[in-house]
């Protein structure tokens, strides 16, 4: 079957690090609404800025026909609606959904007979029929799989990392009868150079999308819960990956901070169904215990090295180096460095946070926090490198280090420099 896209308008609600590449994408081919609610992100799009650093100035100016903006009045025309809202988890660990449904709300506003609408956010398995179209009929007064048709194409974005652009993700696919399904396929082949996967039905898209990251989720808890062990041996853990990683089949993951929108977050929306329908995961929430509880383990550890050291906690002074979610990146959504934060302010230590890479403003606002991009040298008890920017590896290990006093501990969580160089590694 072939659909006749061409006079199709898309409005992509959502313009944050997935949803402005992919409305540049778009926009480079067929006309593109570009919404949100936050004024000022609209008003720095319209100026070419991506605070988000996602979508360079060149390739933004390159989507020609994408306008931007908040008012969703101006989405009414569009004919494809593509979420692209956040998915968090509140204070108890369970999906938080109002982003979502307040999203579906606007649409539903908007929706008109033939219409389509495709979720990309992280949910549960069932969420999208379940959960969402039940607002959308609400408010639209449309009846389901006779006036408007959904779909569901999980986001696969990786942030900061340019070597995985969102047309060379291969993309799964799917709706909700198959004459959706195929044009929602034809709809992302468009743009997606790797290719589209077309799954059966909108519940497997979205079980596919939240295992993902489960199965990233539970690999980094095992090598964190290895270097727990091999710190209690004197072992490096760097060193036995490292050989381990000589057998064509190893993983080579790495121990560390497991934050961000998706990682640190989509397990939990996979656990809440298996919970709902009766079945209590083991595996799954053993892995968050073990990476939810590595702030504390990190803090502690260094808290220890600086007691041998004489150091007394409550006139001590730390700088953590980095405070996004990861390397390279200014997403500061659910970073765990903050976790490592709070542990040592509790012992009475006072805390500097250096990090080149996020927005000040964005940092303040989220956890209360005013970042230092200007230590002083030589005031430091301890130093804890806690994101490996390009920006510390070009500082370099004696530069940093002079931030500290004579009789300090330096932290490399990242493996950045070599074991020689610091007295404390994860």
């Amino acid at each position: 079957m072939n659909v006749n896209l061409k006079d199709k308008i898309i409005a992509v609600i959502g313009l944050g690090y997935v949803g402005l590449p992919l409305s540049v994408e778009f926009g480079k081919k067929r006309k593109v609404i570009g919404y949100d609610i936050n004024a000022k992100r609209i008003s720095d799009l319209q100026k070419g800025i991506d605070h988000t650093l996602e979508v360079t100035s060149e390739n933004l100016s390159k989507a020609k026909k994408l306008q931007f903006t908040n008012d969703f009045f101006e989405i009414k025309e569009a004919n494809i609606f593509i979420i692209t809202v956040p998915t968090p988890i509140d204070k108890n660990k369970q999906p938080d959904l109002t982003f979502l449904l307040k999203a579906s709300e606007t649409i539903g506003k908007s929706l008109k007979p033939g219409d389509i609408v495709i979720y990309e956010s992280t949910v549960y398995p069932g969420a999208t029929e379940e959960d969402c179209v039940p607002v959308l009929e609400e408010y639209s007064g449309l009846k389901f799989n006779i006036d408007f048709f959904c779909g569901y194409s999980p986001e696969r974005i990786n942030p900061g990392d340019k070597d995985h652009p969102i047309t060379a993700i291969r993309k799964v696919t799917s709706g909700s009868t198959p004459e959706a399904a195929e044009e929602i396929d034809q709809l992302y082949s468009s743009i997606i150079t790797a290719g589209t996967y077309r799954a059966p039905s909108i519940k497997v898209a979205e079980a596919a999308k939240v295992i993902e990251n489960t199965q990233r989720d539970l690999n980094i808890a095992l090598v964190n819960e290895l270097a727990i062990i091999f710190n209690r041996m004197n072992i490096d853990s760097e060193e036995v990956l490292n050989a381990a990683g000589t057998k064509w089949n190893f993983i080579p993951f790495r121990p560390g901070l497991v934050g961000g929108h998706c990682i640190g977050v989509d397990p939990y929306y996979l656990t809440y169904k298996s919970e709902a329908i009766g079945y209590y995961p083991q595996v799954i929430l053993s892995g968050r215990r073990i990476n939810d509880g590595m702030g504390h383990y990190i803090a502690g550890q260094m808290i220890k090295a600086m007691l041998k050291k004489g150091i007394k906690m409550n006139a001590a002074r730390v700088l953590i180096l980095g405070i996004s979610f990861k390397e390279n990146c200014p997403d500061i959504r659910n970073t765990r460095v903050v976790d490592v934060l709070n542990e040592l302010v509790d012992y009475g230590i006072e805390v500097d946070v250096f990090d080149p890479r996020v927005n000040k403003q964005d940092v303040y606002e989220e956890y209360g926090l005013t970042i230092n991009n200007k230590p002083a040298k030589g005031i430091y008890d301890g130093i804890i490198l806690a994101v490996g920017h390009d920006e510390f590896k070009q500082i370099g290990v004696n530069a940093l280090k002079d931030f500290g006093k004579n009789n300090h501990i330096f932290y490399d969580l990242k493996y950045l420099f070599d074991t020689s160089e610091t007295e404390l590694r994860l």
